[in-house]
């Protein structure tokens, strides 16, 4: 008999969290700045360079930005959690029926890996450091060594059987790595710092100089690398604000918050959002500035031998781990998602196979490369079902139609809830493929038409369903 069948770890993938297994804020504060204090904030970073950011975009952007992330969490995601307790995954059934869950799961699962996938990819290029094999470059597609694949599949290997480990294995891991990864970000931006100082012959006595420094020479604005988008302010502040879209608008942590003690637990995401998406991802484009300022055709975005020029072992270190302590959660909410599709599988053996698929998924460095581009998109395909659930929860009964629709009609395929989510997608698409907007700025309009839409069709759908026959 396996280990897992022998004891297994209740996640409660269909049932409220119960009082005894709800965790308190440290667990949160730890989790939110173990994942995204994380190994792809030295990917991230970088791209806002190769995007011809300015200093003011950069900071203020992302500072607002990150802003309305924390409160989205805070207002949007965490209450219902901590009312529900259920998972997404669960609470959509409820709503939309198994038959149409079933598709969403699949999709949210796919676009997790992916994500995952990049995070894998993020740690192997610090092994790279280590063993000299090629790594990518900035417009690779495929994979370009043997022992690219090695790394990636064997650091997919060893994230996955963690993540099978269950919600409080790994947040107890990003508590121990959290703190020492945070440290180790501070060191790259103050080395990053101190290098361009010394390569510049620069001195600066004052705050004054300092942000002439960064304003001219760091973040110069200009025109972005090729094969990269041209951020203006905008870009920024909505690029933080959505590139976790999928988690708290689209009300993917319900999964997470479920376990929350409060709602205003939904605070512990500032943890993550200023470590990690403001702090590290400001120190990590530091580091990408100054080796393009010594070589600009060195345009490589590699956060492993970027690490290891700052901060040598400890970097090198640093990386592996956080894109480890980032893909744990990331593919543990993979595998609830197919696990939710498969709910006699065991979940212990979901998640290994869900880490696998992640691991496959990393060997191909385009994912990564094109990560501010993909977060987008991965962020505007699961936004309408976030919707879904806000207006189910919130405006429902307000509105006259019935709360968990699927659960009290035993309806499998929820119209009003497929047609709210691919009228929206095609909408979205629409615009971004007619040029009338980019891909970055789509989704927050596209919430609205995906509550409007799931309103309106919700009123004609139910009222059709519970008409008698004659």
């Amino acid at each position: 008999m396996a280990a897992e069948d022998r004891a297994p770890v209740n996640e409660y993938e269909r049932q409220p969290v119960p009082e005894k297994a709800w965790l308190g804020f440290g667990s949160f504060v730890g989790q939110y700045a173990g994942e995204h204090t994380a190994g792809t904030e030295l990917m991230i970073g970088p791209l806002f360079v190769a995007a011809g950011v300015s200093a003011f975009n950069l900071v203020v952007g992302l500072f607002l930005g990150n802003l309305l992330a924390v409160l989205s969490w805070l207002f949007l995601t965490a209450p219902i959690a901590t009312r529900a307790r259920l998972t997404l995954y669960y609470q959509l059934e409820k709503i939309c029926g198994r038959n149409l869950v079933v598709l969403y799961n699949l999709a949210n699962g796919v676009m997790f890996c992916f994500l995952a996938g990049s995070m894998v990819t993020v740690s192997a290029t610090a092994l790279g450091v280590w063993f000299k094999f090629p790594m990518p470059g900035l417009n690779d597609f495929y994979p370009n060594s043997v022992g690219w694949v090695i790394a990636v599949v064997g650091l997919g290997a060893l994230i996955a059987v963690v993540a099978a480990g269950g919600y409080n294995f790994v947040a107890r891991i990003a508590n121990y790595a959290a703190p020492w990864m945070v440290l180790v970000f501070i060191a790259f931006g103050l080395i990053g710092l101190k290098d361009f100082l010394v390569t510049t012959g620069t001195q600066v006595h004052s705050a004054g100089q300092l942000w002439e420094l960064c304003r001219t020479t760091i973040w110069k604005g200009g025109d972005p690398l090729p094969g990269q988008v041209k951020f203006t302010f905008w870009h920024v502040m909505f690029f933080a604000w959505f590139c976790n879209m999928a988690m708290h608008i689209g009300m993917s942590d319900l999964t997470v918050f479920r376990y929350a003690r409060k709602t205003w637990y939904g605070v512990a995401s500032a943890a993550g959002m200023y470590l990690g998406h403001y702090l590290a991802w400001i120190a990590a484009s530091i580091l990408y500035a100054l080796q393009l300022h010594r070589d600009p055709s060195h345009t490589d975005v590699l956060p492993g031998p970027l690490a290891n020029s700052a901060c040598g072992i400890a970097g090198i270190l640093c990386v592996i781990v956080a894109g480890w302590t980032t893909a744990n959660p990331t593919i543990y909410r993979a595998g609830l998602a197919f696990q939710a599709i498969l709910p006699r599988a065991s979940r212990f053996k979901v998640t290994l196979v869900t880490g696998m698929i992640a691991a496959v998924a990393g060997a191909f460095p385009a994912i990564a490369m094109k990560l501010l581009g993909f977060v987008a998109i991965y962020g505007m395909i699961l936004m309408p079902m976030g919707a879904v659930a806000f207006v189910d929860f919130w405006l429902a009964r307000r509105a006259g139609i019935r709360q968990y629709y699927a659960e009290a009609s035993g309806d499998t395929f929820n119209w009003a809830a497929a047609l709210a989510w691919f009228i929206t997608l095609a909408v979205c698409i629409w615009l971004v493929q007619s040029g009338r907007t980019q891909i970055f700025f789509v989704s927050l309009p596209g919430w609205f038409v995906a509550a409007s839409l799931y309103l309106a069709f919700s009123k004609i759908y139910q009222k059709q369903e519970t008409r008698p026959a004659h």
